[in-house]
């Protein structure tokens, strides 16, 4: 398990082209602002409720819903709730290295 300033994540599987993270933002918590040049995502909620920003706009999420992000867009989700949002993140792409995010903003600074 991976520790945040904003949560945990942890790797459930991972194969060459895909990864499957399980990621717990954690109250009144966000992840940065940011983009992937090299994978798209899927995100699936499994618990909580928060709010997407998806190429700047913002869309209230709850337990059940799911999210397409392409490659480029930039993205982050934020927990509203008073307990954990989690979900599952499906990456798929020919690199999915840590070090292909682009952080427009953060609230951690970082580069």
């Amino acid at each position: 398990m991976e520790k945040r300033p904003w949560g945990t994540y942890e790797v459930l599987a991972e194969d060459g082209s895909y990864k499957v993270k399980r990621i717990v933002v954690k109250p009144a918590q966000r992840l940065s602002y940011q983009t992937h040049e090299q994978r798209v995502e899927y995100w699936t909620i499994v618990e909580g409720h928060g709010l997407i920003t998806l190429e700047g706009e913002e869309t209230a999420i709850k337990t059940g819903d799911a999210v397409y992000i392409d490659k480029g867009d930039p993205h982050r989700i934020q927990n509203l709730g008073e307990s954990d949002l989690v979900f599952i993140e499906v990456q798929l792409g020919d690199y999915l290295g840590e070090d292909d995010i682009v952080r427009l903003e953060d609230d951690y600074n970082r580069a």
